[in-house]
């Protein structure tokens, strides 16, 4: 039995909320359970250096955790006067999978910044992060589109994550905290909305796992990344 009481196979309830903050391109609060997700993306008609004269625009990532989004109080990096290791890894993470969604050169010199701030966590907040950033990312782009600024859409599909693992020796789908703090195994699924693999995070933490429970956990990634894509598409109509 999941602590939870979900079945093996089943996601925690899902929410997107668009339109959440009044000065961003595009933005969304997306809840996963009880882990929330304040997405925003932001327009910038230049691009970084490395991109200067080459026709392609950019697609970034930030992300952070408010001081109490966990059962006790972090501090702000700000304060600490530098952003943690984990923080870097997961806003790369971000970026990248948003990146493969996007054709550069049909976005023009220009970069969008997709802002991910967890308001509350409970296991999977990289995976919400980069599926409710998706969204922002599709309002800031529709944007561009309305005001006539874009020759054809830039987005080749829907972006989406879900976290899976191996707990108490049963393969399950979408690892809340309690959870995730207990798997034997555990893995972050990107996953296009046409089954194609952006990026997968896999690793053994006290078990091993076999090359079979490797595809068990791809196949319940599958679900619950098409389940996302759903909500994604429920949120922008």
């Amino acid at each position: 039995m999941r602590p939870s009481g979900r079945k093996l196979s089943e996601m925690r309830p899902i929410s997107i909320e668009t339109g959440v903050m009044r000065h961003a391109e595009g933005s969304c609060l997306i809840k996963v359970g009880d882990t929330h997700v304040l997405c925003s993306a932001s327009i910038d008609e230049k691009v970084p250096p490395f991109l200067r004269g080459t026709g392609q625009g950019w697609v970034t990532a930030e992300y952070g955790m408010l001081p109490r989004a966990t059962n006790t109080r972090m501090r702000r990096e700000a304060a600490q006067g530098k952003q943690g290791g984990r923080t870097v890894e997961i806003q790369r993470l971000i970026g990248r999978s948003l990146r493969a969604s996007v054709d550069r050169l049909a976005l023009g010199e220009r970069q969008i910044t997709v802002d991910c701030d967890v308001i509350q966590a409970d296991g999977g907040t990289r995976c919400a992060a980069i599926t409710g950033g998706f969204v922002a990312l599709r309002l800031a782009v529709n944007k561009l589109m309305d005001a006539g600024l874009l020759r054809s859409d830039p987005l080749t599909d829907h972006v989406a994550a879900v976290s899976c693992g191996i707990y108490a020796g049963q393969l399950v789908l979408d690892l809340d905290y309690a959870e995730d703090s207990e798997a034997g195994t555990d893995g972050n699924f990107v996953l296009t909305g046409a089954g194609r693999m952006v990026e997968v995070q896999m690793s053994a933490e006290g078990a091993t796992f076999s090359r079979d429970e490797m595809n068990g956990l791809l196949a319940l990634a599958d679900q619950g990344v098409a389940e996302l894509v759903a909500a994604q598409k429920d949120a922008l109509t």
